[in-house]
């Protein structure tokens, strides 16, 4: 089987189980018709910037680091508390005024931010339009847009 194969067999295997070590991907590998040795295992978790984290009953489980993805999310952030002129609501919808052409970049940062109570979002050159899922939490999504900025 070929390296990229492998590697993109590990990072579905990673992606869908709670993986705790190589054994135990080594045994999924298997099942799934692949044979690979500890050390190929090893520099595939390497190359592919797997690490251990901590699960919250305190047992370790790989798990992919987007290390790529979240440097893109940190200058998205950055965009967006330069960007953001105003935001505020008008009974209706929240309404986020940018400078010119940042809101498509603002409304993937305010995406990226997983805020409750969006229901859809509409973004032009400098204006982004965000229907809520409950008009009476109205204020509650513009302070957590707001705080965004802070």
């Amino acid at each position: 089987m070929k390296k990229y194969t492998r590697q993109r067999l590990i990072l579905d295997l990673i992606q869908n189980n709670e993986i705790h070590t190589q054994e135990e991907l080594s045994d999924l590998l298997e099942s799934s018709g692949v044979k690979a040795t500890q050390a190929t295992i090893s520099r595939d978790i390497k190359e592919l910037r797997i690490s251990k984290v901590q699960t919250r009953e305190g047992e370790y489980h790989y798990a992919i680091i987007d290390t790529v993805h979240d440097s893109l999310n940190e200058r998205l952030d950055k965009i967006f508390k330069s960007a953001v002129l105003t935001v505020m609501h008008n009974g209706d919808m929240v309404i986020v005024k940018t400078i010119s052409h940042t809101a498509t970049v603002c409304a993937t940062s305010i995406t990226n931010a997983k805020l409750d109570y969006i229901g859809g979002m509409i973004a032009g050159n400098d204006t982004i339009f965000i229907a809520v899922t409950d008009k009476s939490k109205l204020d509650e999504l513009v302070d957590s847009i707001q705080s965004i900025i802070r």
